[in-house]
Formats: C-alpha cells, structure tokens, sequence
C-alpha cells in the first residue's frame, strides 16, 4: 500500500539535493564584496593610502594588500594550487589596486568551477584541510571583515564608502 510513496521520497529528496543553492549563493555574495572593495580601493584617494587611526594598526594600502594576499592564498587553493601572494610591501595605489584585481581574477576563477559537486570537495589550505565551499565562505566573511575597517578609515577622511552610496 504504501510502497509507490518510497520512490516519490526518493525523486523528491535527489530533486532538492541537485539543486543545492550553496554554490550559487555562494557566487552571488562574492560577487557582491568583490564589488565594495574595487570601488573602494579605487575610490580612495593615493594620499590616504598610508592613513592609520592609530599606529598601532595596519594603513588603509596595508588592509588592500593585506585583503589581495588572503585572497590569492585561499581562492588559489580551492582552485587547485597555491599561489604566493605578492601585495603584502607595496604601497602605492595603483600597485595595491592592481594586486587587490589579480586577486579578484585568481577568486573569480575558483568561484567559477565551484559546483554542486566540487562544493563538498576536501582541499589542503595553508590552514589544513577543508571544502572547497567551506574555503571560498571564508574568503567572503574575511573580506567583508576587512570592508567594515575600510569603511571606518574612509568615513574618518569625509568620504563615503561604495556600499553606502546613494543612500
């Protein structure tokens, strides 16, 4: 009587498993922060790349470069390799915003294959081993982290940050 059911529960549940939304949620957050911090580093001006609130604290280029190299480390490795990150001591714009694009493009490349079957995949980060998915969340979380700072340095100098625009 109730054995027709069993395989309607099975389509059912292969069904909502094939259309795992992670990845493409995933995809769609990135490409939101990608957004913020490109027209942030190329929204603030060249002399306030250097700015600290405090010393005691990185400067708004050492945030942009700092921001590129975790990119290229953990978008490289679930992209299947380990880049060197490269941004870390320079300081002027146009070579922090060019480094901060070269990570975006390493990134782009590795949220582009993610799938619903690469999401779940174990890969080795300098961190040890983690999936994929896990990997790319984290560079979105980190990066949104290190936007609120920015946010803070260019509302300290007048200047309204990309995400607040318009409003």
């Amino acid at each position: 009587m109730f054995r027709p059911l069993v395989p309607c529960a099975l389509a059912l549940a292969a069904s909502a498993f094939a259309q795992n939304p992670l990845p493409a949620e995933a995809k769609q957050a990135y490409n939101g922060i990608k957004n913020n911090l490109t027209k942030m580093a190329e929204k603030m001006p060249e002399e306030h790349y250097s700015f600290k609130p405090v010393p005691e604290i990185r400067s708004f280029g050492e945030l942009v470069a700092h921001v590129a190299d975790s990119q290229t480390r953990n978008c490289s490795a679930a992209a299947g390799e380990m880049k060197k990150p490269t941004a870390a001591g320079k300081t002027s714009k146009a070579d922090l915003v060019a480094a901060l694009k070269e990570s975006f493009a390493t990134c782009d490349a590795a949220f582009a294959s993610l799938t619903d079957t690469s999401a779940f995949e174990k890969i080795k980060t300098a961190r040890g081993e983690r999936s994929r998915v896990g990997t790319l969340m984290q560079v979105i979380t980190h990066s949104n982290e290190e936007y609120g700072y920015m946010a803070v340095y260019m509302r300290l100098k007048g200047i309204v940050p990309p995400s607040s625009e318009g409003r």
